[in-house]
């Protein structure tokens, strides 16, 4: 899905020209791709004075432009080009801090982060305070009535937000602000500046309070809230929307209330008629917009779902889940040749509507920073959380690879397990290590050696999964040998 777009005098490296598809892309990109900046850079710098970004770039010949007002795009003509915001759309903001992130992750570049971050900010800001965006009563995001999130409403005349539009209130709309806004901290701490990454943190616990008190139902956010319209039937608050696995990922939900949308996950699978239960919305809707049910995000099963769903699993005690997850994947991969956007309720592939990296990149996330458990918490790994869930898995010995090629970072890992204990060797830039190593079923550590030295730990139970616990100064290579109770 990599192409090039010639815009403005630029050369842009994008996935589908669309920042959204873009980020979510960037998940697993960043790790191989050498140009994460250009196509970013440009949504960043042509941001409109009231903080809104656009979205997408297409052809003037292609119908985008014309769904939407003025002041939602820009035209290029030399280029035959439009720069288009679909303005119904309320996830475009926060997921432009989202690939900043995984840009500055892979760079530690200070010089363009003072540059960017005021614009960043000025993004979410725009998100809580414009009078189409936000609703003061819920204290909230909103937008149009949609699918999740996705760009088009049941009547699906226009992409505009009119004085009498059915507004809603999405649950991934408010966690994707309230992950933009920790991460607006943390990149405020990068800097030096405390007390704004601070207010940072206060503000997205605010928004926090107010998503749990209008959108928890007690197993998971119910699909829309709407204002000033009674949607299209009465299950709203039944309805499983895929966002529900992005809540998880994004850190709105602590253990308890991940496992809580897990198990729902797990119920509904025991249940439903569709081949998997990764439901891009369920119970779909009779019909919307053209869609009847079970056709594209109207209740067809997404590889985006399942790959944040098996990330959450392994990150909240339902590791074997995580891993059937990322098996029956595989298994369609090797049937297929390859990964499809969307799937029938029958497990038959739905080629259009998407880029098919979209639900690849998080399942290669799911694998990188969930089942290697390998999270880079700092930037070019100089600090990793490593959380590996090998034990899971059939394999008794493995080698695990990932890094960022730009930067020619590598962080590498091999495993061995035997009745006795395993063993980690890892090789990376990191300076510190924060270990949380699971355990095999029915095992307990012991002893735990750090290059042939006992090293204390503390044990952890999540779920019923067993870990180990403890934080390391490294240098280059480290070798961890958890030997088990006899």
């Amino acid at each position: 899905d990599r192409s090039l777009v010639f815009i403005d005098g630029k050369i842009l490296v994008t996935d589908k020209n669309w920042i959204r598809d873009h980020v979510h892309v960037m998940k697993a990109m960043r790790h191989w791709e050498y140009d994460l900046k250009s196509f970013l850079d440009f949504i960043i710098d042509t941001q409109r004075e009231d903080g809104q970004f656009y979205e997408l770039i297409k052809q003037i010949d292609d119908v985008h432009w014309s769904f939407v007002n003025e002041d939602c795009y820009v035209m290029y003509p030399e280029d035959n080009l439009s720069l288009v915001r679909l303005e119904l759309e309320a996830d475009i903001e926060y997921l432009v801090v989202e690939g900043a992130v995984y840009l500055y992750k892979t760079t530690g570049d200070d010089a363009w982060l003072k540059k960017v971050l005021p614009k960043l900010e000025k993004g979410i800001d725009y998100m809580m305070s414009d009078e189409k965006r936000f609703d003061k009563e819920h204290g909230l995001v909103k937008r149009p009535f949609t699918i999740d999130t996705w760009d088009f409403t049941d009547e699906n005349k226009h992409r505009k937000i009119a004085p009498d539009s059915p507004m809603s209130i999405m649950h991934g709309d408010n966690s994707g602000v309230y992950q933009a806004m920790n991460q607006l901290a943390w990149l405020n701490r990068r800097l030096g500046n405390e007390e704004k990454a601070q207010e940072w943190e206060s503000r997205a616990e605010v928004l926090k309070e107010n998503i749990f008190k209008h959108l928890w139902n007690g197993k998971f956010f119910i699909h829309q809230l709407h204002l000033n319209h009674n949607g299209l039937d009465n299950l709203e608050n039944e309805r499983l929307s895929l966002s529900n696995t992005y809540d998880i990922n994004r850190g709105l939900t602590n253990t308890e209330q991940s496992r809580a949308i897990i198990e729902e996950y797990m119920a509904r699978r025991e249940r439903t008629d569709c081949f998997a239960e990764w439901f891009s919305i369920d119970p779909p809707y009779e019909k919307f917009h053209i869609y009847e049910i079970g056709r594209y995000v109207n209740g067809a099963i997404s590889p985006f779902t399942a790959g944040e769903l098996a990330k959450a699993a392994f990150n909240n005690g339902y590791e074997e889940y995580g891993w059937d997850i990322i098996q029956r994947f595989i298994q369609l991969v090797e049937r297929d040749g390859t990964t499809y956007f969307l799937y029938d309720t029958d497990g038959k592939p739905q080629p259009e509507g998407g880029p098919s990296a979209w639900g690849a990149a998080a399942l290669v996330s799911a694998v990188d920073e969930g089942l290697a458990g390998i999270n880079d918490v700092g930037v070019n790994y100089d600090e990793i959380f490593f959380a590996p869930k090998f034990p899971v898995t059939y394999y008794t010995e493995l080698r695990y690879l990932t890094g960022y090629e730009v930067t020619k970072t590598m962080v590498d890992v091999r495993y061995i397990l035997n009745d006795k204990g395993m063993r980690y060797d890892i090789y990376s830039p990191a300076k510190r290590i924060q270990a949380h190593i699971l355990l095999p079923k029915n095992k307990k550590c012991k002893t735990l050696l750090i290059d042939g030295n006992e090293y204390a730990f503390t044990s952890e139970l999540v779920g019923e999964s067993s870990y180990i616990n403890f934080i390391t100064e490294a240098n280059k290579k480290l070798s961890f040998e958890i030997l088990f109770s006899d």
